[in-house]
């Protein structure tokens, strides 16, 4: 495989990932996502902001944003899909078109998996479910969901990329949602006394 194809996948799938729908349709509304809510521009984000309809329409871009560059480039080679993949969530926690800024990777890590490995996504989605059902609290959610798509993986005694795949995708997601994580925690302690 030409090293062309490597660059290609990595560039493309940062490309596509870091196109931001939620900062779209925020600007056709008139909506300042990072005065508004989380100030993040993803899809939770996006439906407390302008209301659930809009954020299932982010959420859904947002996952076909990583689903296709990885899929794409997964009909040439599997681990140029993982490559693609990866590059996607990149792109969307850091996007150059927002400065710097991005979601959480959720979304568009989801639409990368199923891509390749669609089962670990139904296991990762079934642990979001069932952990926000149960606590209300997305980001619990999407961690635990990162942290079953490893558990998946090597269960499932995923090759080294595949694997690696899993771990980086896991990894990005956990990292990107610590801050909520400390925020939440230090809002529910409440104000320290001396």
């Amino acid at each position: 495989m030409s090293p062309l194809w490597w660059v290609a996948a990595a560039a493309g799938g940062y490309l596509v990932g870091s196109l931001s729908p939620a900062a779209v349709v925020a600007r056709l509304r008139g909506v300042d996502l990072r005065l508004s809510g989380s100030g993040n521009p993803g899809a939770t984000n996006a439906a407390r902001t302008m209301g659930p309809r809009v954020g299932l329409l982010v959420g859904l871009l947002d996952v076909l944003k990583g689903f296709a560059p990885t899929y794409a480039f997964a009909l040439v080679d599997h681990d140029l899909g993982l490559v693609a993949g990866v590059a996607a969530v990149l792109g969307h926690v850091s996007s150059p078109f927002l400065k710097g800024r991005g979601g959480r990777g959720v979304a568009t890590s989801l639409g990368a998996i199923l891509a390749v490995e669609p089962v670990w996504a139904l296991v990762s989605l079934l642990v979001f479910g069932l952990t926000v059902a149960a606590t209300r609290w997305v980001a619990l959610g999407s961690m635990l969901a990162a942290v079953a798509l490893v558990v998946s993986a090597l269960v499932g005694h995923a090759p080294w990329p595949d694997l690696l795949f899993a771990v980086a995708l896991a990894t990005i997601v956990e990292l990107r949602h610590i801050p909520n994580i400390a925020h939440r925690l230090r809002h529910r302690a409440g104000p320290s006394h001396p």
